[in-house]
């Protein structure tokens, strides 16, 4: 049977869903659940093997991983950079270029663009966000990513980052075979973010189970998962979606495109606006409803990533980004407590232990 080398999201077969990476599945499973995920498409595990596997046979790399001594850094470094140097200066075959482009060609008929929609490029290695480990924020996502030749140079680089020295020891110091792990990439319509963030179906102070976590700030997402920005924090009661406590933040900068040199860039952010809760009560009431609907779909906690579409009003706006399970406090008896931090106690709570915190 012929490898299949991309797939969208609303086409993946059960049984194809392993072949897309833990973000992948992801997005599949919640784009046939009918909830607000942007079109996409995963260029599989299929590609990467087949653009892999000689290469790193050839080369003897597997051999120089499995005898690798990772607290040697020098050792693990210089490895590291020349199985990446490999990847990025290895061309992809033919018949994988074509497949790949036709879908984005077919992408991009989708939102009325010839060949020039921006995508988010992402990594979506198999075995990651897997309830008792974690390797988010191991592997590249590149934003804003125009044109064919762009988004073929961005999957080599989401491939290449497996092998980054931190993805190696990380796998070592899991015991997780080099040959087990390979990468899926999302190729997905880039999202006008005006606002967005990361949510939580529990209290991550505590574990609590009833409550729903909200983290946000202007602009694009990246700022709040990678910690640049402070942002607004808010607690919402799961059962009547009622707002328990937040705190707002001074949020001075955000990460928006630049449409005309084809990149993200950083802006100050107005100082009044910078001041001013970044969400309205109706958005934090559909925020915490689509949340709970994610956690009943996937039966467990969930850590999800979203952004409120710039180019759309309303409802419309929400888009989802990623979900994978919470991993944290999932593994542990739940706290339960009769009573909800306050004032200053919640501040510093906020403020010690964001959700940031656990990327």
């Amino acid at each position: 049977m012929k490898p299949t080398y991309s797939l969208f999201f609303k086409d993946a077969k059960p049984e194809q869903l392993e072949s897309l990476g833990g973000k992948g599945k992801s997005l599949a499973s919640m784009s046939q659940a009918d909830l607000p995920v942007p079109q996409g498409f995963c260029v599989t595990t299929d590609a990467f093997v087949a653009f892999i596997q000689d290469l790193m046979t050839a080369k003897g790399l597997f051999a120089s991983l499995a005898k690798l001594d990772t607290k040697n850094m020098g050792s693990l470094d210089k490895l590291s950079g020349e199985i990446r140097s490999q990847i990025l200066n290895k061309t992809i075959a033919a018949d994988i270029q074509e497949d790949i482009l036709a879908s984005y060609r077919s992408l991009c008929e989708m939102y009325g663009k010839e060949g020039d929609l921006p995508v988010a490029v992402r990594s979506s290695a198999t075995a990651e966000d897997l309830p008792d480990a974690s390797f988010a924020g191991q592997q590249d996502t590149y934003l804003w990513v125009v044109g064919e030749d762009e988004v073929l140079s961005h999957i080599k680089m989401c491939w290449a980052s497996l092998y980054t020295s931190r993805a190696i020891a990380y796998r070592k110091d899991h015991n997780i075979p080099e040959e087990d792990i390979h990468m899926s990439v999302v190729v997905q319509k880039m999202v006008n973010a005006r606002v967005a963030g990361v949510t939580m179906t529990l209290n991550p102070t505590n574990g609590d189970r009833t409550k729903i976590a909200i983290e946000a700030s202007y602009g694009l997402g990246e700022s709040v998962v990678s910690g640049t920005v402070t942002p607004d924090n808010y607690l919402m009661d799961k059962v009547i979606f009622e707002l328990v406590e937040s705190s707002i933040q001074d949020k001075k900068i955000a990460l928006i495109p630049d449409p005309a040199n084809k990149r993200v860039i950083e802006i100050e952010v107005d100082p009044v606006k910078a001041t001013e809760a970044c969400l309205t009560r109706d958005e934090l009431i559909f925020i915490s409803k689509i949340a709970k609907r994610i956690e009943k779909h996937y039966g467990c906690p969930q850590d999800i990533e979203w952004a409120l579409d710039a180019d759309a009003e309303g409802e419309e706006a929400f888009t989802l980004l990623q979900s994978r399970p919470e991993t944290v406090w999932s593994n542990k008896k739940t706290e339960t407590k009769k009573h909800y931090m306050s004032g200053m106690q919640g501040l510093v709570g906020s403020l010690i232990n964001p959700l940031s915190a656990k990327k």
